[in-house]
């Protein structure tokens, strides 16, 4: 079924007698049992104000769209979403509402947060075949109860977007990576948290392979003084310099797209970094990349199995394979199924969106 307009949508679920597959692009690998009920015929952008940087788009527009628009005027979506497709080896095409409803949050998530950071207002048809505004179209008219960041990151489970207002950023002239090699976990750490400590404006820290590197943005001549006076404080951890790295294919985590393994993104505290990578490598032989500081972790695992017994803190999420009895998401504690129990209830009381993506 693909709904072009928000009525048919409502009508689809509302007449539904069974459960539903939501889809967007189906890029990033969520499935379920259930019809499949596709946003791709909701397209388009419905209002563009470069000027008070701000923009309103249907939720089945593809991603490369949006971002085409946004060049076009020099400016961008800020918070970087990923493309799960190389990852993942699948086909079609991220649309907005996917990145919307996946929280797709890249590297400058450190800067400029999440993608529900930037996210103004939604609409939505929810379980019942209600249609729900909230939020608004412009920074100015943000207002009513915040379900516009509840939506984010609800993969679904709680409504069908159709629309969503983001705030955009404008484009950088510029961008510098700044690398340390022959670090330790305990020093990339450090070295990272030096680096996003200092008024440098830095807006991604990473460490690969042995290697630190941190990107600075904005304009020319002030990224070439930042990226000196960076290299010079940070000195004091290994000879650091300028160098080329490809921020798209961490944020992506392609690395990981030609190998086998199950892969999974585990978030934690960044100081807490060494210590979970050491847990995680006594469990099994695994090979770590660290994004946000080192507060996620993208590891692949040679063999099948649940990095969650290795952890004390944070959590993990598999992104890829299959599992076996792992649940995807991260278990929640009894508190916060309850609350999450209760508003599924509330805006699906059927369960018939999305049952069981998100457990």
């Amino acid at each position: 079924m693909m709904p072009v307009t928000e009525d048919e949508l409502a009508d689809v679920i509302r007449d539904a007698d069974g459960p539903l597959e939501v889809r967007g692009g189906g890029t990033r690998g969520i499935a379920c049992k259930g019809a499949i009920v596709s946003t791709a015929g909701l397209t388009g952008i419905t209002l563009y104000e470069p000027g008070a940087l701000t923009l309103v788009v249907k939720a089945g527009t593809p991603l490369a769209e949006v971002e085409a628009a946004l060049a076009a005027e020099g400016q961008r979506l800020a918070f970087e979403p990923t493309d799960m497709r190389r990852l993942l080896g699948t086909g079609g095409e991220p649309t907005i509402g996917g990145v919307v409803a996946t929280n797709a949050s890249g590297p400058r998530r450190i800067q400029v947060g999440a993608c529900r950071d930037h996210l103004l207002g939604v609409r939505f048809v929810d379980g019942t075949g209600n249609i729900v505004k909230n939020g608004g179209r412009v920074m100015k008219n943000v207002t009513g109860y915040d379900l516009v960041k509840l939506l984010a990151g609800s993969y679904g489970t709680l409504g069908v977007m159709t629309e969503v207002s983001l705030k955009v950023l404008p484009l950088p002239q510029a961008m510098a990576s700044v690398a340390i090699t022959g670090l330790d976990d305990m020093q990339a750490v450090a070295a990272m948290s030096a680096a996003l400590g200092s008024p440098y404006d830095v807006t991604g820290a990473a460490f690969v392979n042995g290697r630190v590197v941190v990107r600075l943005e904005g304009f020319g001549e002030s990224v070439t003084y930042r990226a000196e006076k960076l290299m010079r404080e940070l000195a004091t951890f290994g000879a650091a310099s300028v160098t080329d790295f490809d921020w798209q294919a961490l944020r992506d985590c392609a690395v990981f797209g030609n190998r086998s393994g199950d892969v999974w993104r585990v978030s934690i505290r960044p100081s807490r970094m060494p210590d979970t990578v050491a847990a995680l490598r006594a469990g099994g032989e695994v090979d770590v990349i660290a994004d946000w500081g080192g507060g996620l972790l993208w590891v692949l695992c040679r063999a099948e199995r649940d990095l969650r017994a290795d952890i004390t803190t944070g959590h993990a999420t598999r992104v890829r394979g299959t599992g076996g009895a792992f649940p995807r998401f991260h278990p929640e504690p009894a508190p916060v199924a309850t609350l999450s129990t209760g508003l599924r209830r509330r805006f699906d009381p059927r369960r018939i969106l999305n049952p069981g993506v998100m457990g």
